[in-house]
Parts: C-alpha cells; structure tokens; sequence
C-alpha cells in the first residue's frame, strides 16, 4: 500500500501538467469570482484603503515604482522590514487574512493592488511589491470593470500544493471607475470537495 502512495504521489505533476495550460477548473473558479470573492470588493476596509493609496501614490513614476519593489524585495530577506511591515499589518491585510483563513485551506494568497499595481493589503508577503507588469493587474485593472483573469494552475513549492490565482477589477462603488485590483490563489485541489 505504501508504495502504490509513493507512486500516486509522484505522479502528481504529471496528472497536473496538462492542466497549466488548459486550466480544467476555469467554469468553477469563475463560478467562485462571482459568488464569493465579488462580494468582499465592495467592502468599505477594501475600498477606503485602495482609495487612500491611490491618491498617496497619484505622482509616483515608473522609475519611483521600480525602487519601491526592489525595496520590497531586499526587504523580504531581512530582518528589518518596515515597507513589508507597514503594509502586513494595515487593516486591509487584517481583513484578508480573516477571508484566507476563513478558507480552510482553499485561498493560498490574497492581495490588493492599487491603480498603479503596487500591493495595498495582502494576507501573506508576496515575493514583488509591484504587480503591474503582470498579468494579473494587467488584465484586470487595465481591462475595466468586469474584467476576471484565470491564471494556469501551477505547483506553489511553498505550500506543495496546485493552486490557480482568480483576479478581478475592484470598482468604486460611487462612480463605477476601476480603482484597483485583487488576486486571490486557489488551491484547486480542494475544489468540489
């Protein structure tokens, strides 16, 4: 029996190859955009923070940008990491981290981005700080209101599991301007479970 476990196990990434590049679970994770993680958009904590650094943030350059993540990203090696900090314990972090662990398991990562795809809260340290040069803000803030992005499913060594990342504009309730953007990984193998 344990090595028919080994052998199953092992073979994982390969039962899982061809999903990365037609992902399978593409109708249940939309489903989950639209029934779950499109309710937390409206939320004042999601909205109210996005809105401030927006406007903090409304003269920085790409060059100001550039130096903000490689900031972020020397800081994730060290012990002294006030950017880090300064954003992993604002209460929009708080807020994700309650969705994350309310998950059970399901929701690997949750983040916000603002207008420029710099990170507003987050439930764990992402590797960049800025997103904006990636697919998932650039195919939803970049896109318009209802834009929803589906990542290919992918091997996330930290937690060994597969998970797939779900992103979707977020949009001022007041004037229905996109204002933001948010990805959340899914780890697909709970998925119908």
């Amino acid at each position: 029996m344990r090595i028919l476990k080994i052998a199953i196990v092992a073979a994982l990434p390969f039962m899982f190859a061809g999903v990365a590049s037609a992902n399978e679970y593409e109708p249940q994770l939309r489903e989950m955009a639209k029934n779950s993680i499109q309710s937390w958009l409206s939320d004042p904590s999601v909205i109210k923070a996005i809105r401030a650094q927006n406007q903090q943030n409304n003269a920085l350059d790409e060059t100001k940008i550039v130096a903000l993540d490689k900031q972020w990203r020397a800081e994730t090696g060290a012990s002294s990491r006030p950017m880090i900090d300064r954003v992993m314990e604002n209460s929009l972090s708080a807020f994700l981290k309650s969705k994350k662990d309310g998950s059970e398991g399901l929701f690997t990562e949750i983040f916000v981005m603002d207008n420029k795809g710099l990170n507003v809260g987050q439930s764990d340290v992402t590797s960049d700080y800025w997103q904006g040069d990636e697919a998932k803000w650039q195919k939803t803030y970049s896109v318009g209101a209802d834009a929803l992005h589906i990542g290919k499913v992918k091997e996330d060594e930290s937690t060994q599991t597969f998970q797939s990342q779900v992103s979707l504009s977020v949009v001022d309730p007041k004037d229905g301007s996109v204002i933001g953007a948010i990805t959340v990984g899914v780890n697909v193998e709970m998925l119908g479970q």
